[in-house]
């Protein structure tokens, strides 16, 4: 019975340590069999999951099948175009509906949810009937891929700011105004850089999203072929490693982006300490 209890108490213990890490392994190991099988010496294969030989050739080539890095080049455009958009646009709508009272105020906080709530097949074929009878149906292309990426991602960082700025205590902004501080003071001393993490997180939300996105992308590319569009039309005929490649380097990216950050902030937090 004491055995019992001890694996008990230790299966009690460890239960939500083990639980996590499973959650951890599912989200981990496609991402490590990208990374794997960026090193895969294949030439194009269908079976993109069949690692032949090990080599590095993948990353000293990585433009050798036809207009990839071209695709990835639009998509790297057009995410940071998108990213630049909605950030500012959504920044200064979250500061509206946070800091002032008007008419609708409750109706716009329900309409900001439908783009998030609305299935990327029902938006993509909205804009693309806006566009069309707009008289964009010859000109599809970068402009109207950056104005349907625009108003998808503008919804995430609404939300995200939103939830940043409710955060907020408002006694440090009441603090810096008795200190003689003037309102445009206050902003852009206290107000924006308590702000700032949440500005730069629904950013690179944005970016991803962007950069990701196919659905909508197809509906009103034209002829222009964002990178999630060349895959979807490789995998066809098979996809070069090098696509894994891309996908390795963006996840390095955005790993040494967190990584980095928790990084200053640490230091900043040091430094206030003493």
């Amino acid at each position: 019975m004491t055995g019992l209890r001890a694996v008990r108490r230790w299966v009690a213990d460890h239960l939500v340590l083990g639980l996590g890490l499973l959650v951890l392994a599912y989200t981990f190991i496609p991402i490590a069999v990208v990374a794997l099988m960026s090193f895969n010496d294949g030439s194009t294969s269908r079976n993109v999951y069949r690692f032949r030989a090990f080599t590095t050739d993948n990353y000293t080539n990585v433009c050798g099948p036809n207009d990839l890095c071209s695709s990835v080049a639009l998509s790297v455009g057009i995410a940071a175009a998108a990213t630049l958009g909605a950030t500012i646009l959504g920044t200064l709508a979250a500061f509206a509906l946070v800091r002032h009272r008007f008419k609708g105020r409750s109706a716009a906080n329900l309409i900001i949810f439908l783009p998030m709530a609305s299935p990327e097949i029902v938006m993509g074929s909205s804009l693309l009937a806006l566009f069309v009878s707009s008289g964009f149906a010859g000109t599809l292309g970068f402009v109207t891929i950056l104005i349907a990426h625009i108003m998808f991602c503008l919804s995430f960082v609404i939300v995200t700011v939103k939830a940043r700025l409710g955060g907020l205590d408002d006694n440090l902004e009441q603090a810096a105004m008795d200190l003689y501080a003037t309102e445009s003071q206050t902003f852009w001393r206290v107000t924006f850089p308590l702000v700032l993490p949440g500005i730069v997180a629904a950013a690179l939300l944005s970016f991803s999203l962007s950069f990701d996105d196919f659905i909508i992308t197809n509906l009103n590319a034209g002829q222009s072929v964002t990178f999630p569009m060349y895959v979807w039309g490789a995998a066809q005929r098979g996809v070069p490693m090098q696509v894994n490649v891309i996908g390795t380097l963006m996840f390095v990216v955005a790993i040494v982006i967190v990584v980095g950050n928790e990084i200053v902030r640490r230091r900043q937090e040091k430094a206030l300490a003493r």
